[in-house]
């Protein structure tokens, strides 16, 4: 197994635990209908640690399952030999996710009247629309999340498992200290990927696929992760 396949499969598991946790609460008569936030942070946070796992097992050691992530390493090692490539299959796996997740709610999308729901299964959505805002807000998330992976992989060394669980938490406890205010896309590929799955879905009722706020959970978390790779490249690994 490669690398490419471990990040499509990893992306594929967060993606589909993650927003089948959002879509658990907001879909009409699932047995979870209007469970709350705490559900859609604990399907977030097991499903970045499965997704680690995953990804792990089926051949790739990073596990990076984010492209702001896998930016952020090639920043850090100075080697972009395989970004094109995992930016690709994540993107790929979250697309997949977000079908999957489509496919296992099939009987409510029709039952839900909200298209606003219905999108928010697959893309994120900000509580109060501003441009700067929104784009600190993923931006700061990413930077949190960069820092401390970092942080983690040096405290834990090699304790088998343990990585992984953290990073889970760290996940979620980015969205709950900050995940309100942009619904904590923090990776570019789990919003783009399964954006681009609502787009050509036969979801009934589903409106649009809201391409203009799009780029802020693109770039966001981007930028978040490069200015993380460079404060450890020229001042914290320093």
């Amino acid at each position: 197994m490669s690398p490419l396949f471990g990040e499509f499969m990893g992306t594929l598991v967060l993606v589909l635990l993650g927003n089948g946790a959002v879509a658990n609460v907001v879909l009409k008569k699932t047995l979870g209908n209007s469970s709350g936030w705490i559900p859609i942070l604990a399907g977030f946070t097991f499903g970045v640690m499965a997704g680690v796992f995953v990804a792990q097992a089926c051949g790739s050691p990073g596990a990076h399952i984010n492209p702001a992530v896998t930016l952020a390493v090639a920043i850090n090692s100075g080697n972009f030999n395989d970004v094109p490539g995992f930016l690709l299959a994540q993107l790929l796996g979250a697309f997949v996710g977000g079908v999957l997740t489509w496919l296992h709610f099939i009987p409510h999308w029709r039952e839900t009247p909200s298209a606003a729901d219905k999108l928010g299964c697959f893309g994120t959505g900000p509580g109060i629309k501003g441009t700067p805002a929104n784009f600190l807000s993923e931006a700061l998330g990413v930077f949190i999340l960069v820092v401390g992976i970092i942080s983690i992989v040096k405290a834990a060394g090699a304790t088998p498992g343990l990585v992984q669980l953290e990073i889970g938490l760290l996940v979620g406890g980015i969205g709950a200290g900050l995940g309100g205010t942009t619904g904590f896309a923090i990776n570019p590929a789990r919003d783009l990927g399964p954006r681009i799955a609502h787009l050509v879905l036969p979801i009934p009722g589903k409106g649009s696929s809201d391409w203009s706020y799009s780029w802020i959970p693109i770039l966001g978390p981007i930028a978040g992760g490069v200015i993380a790779a460079f404060t450890y490249k020229l001042i914290w690994k320093a």
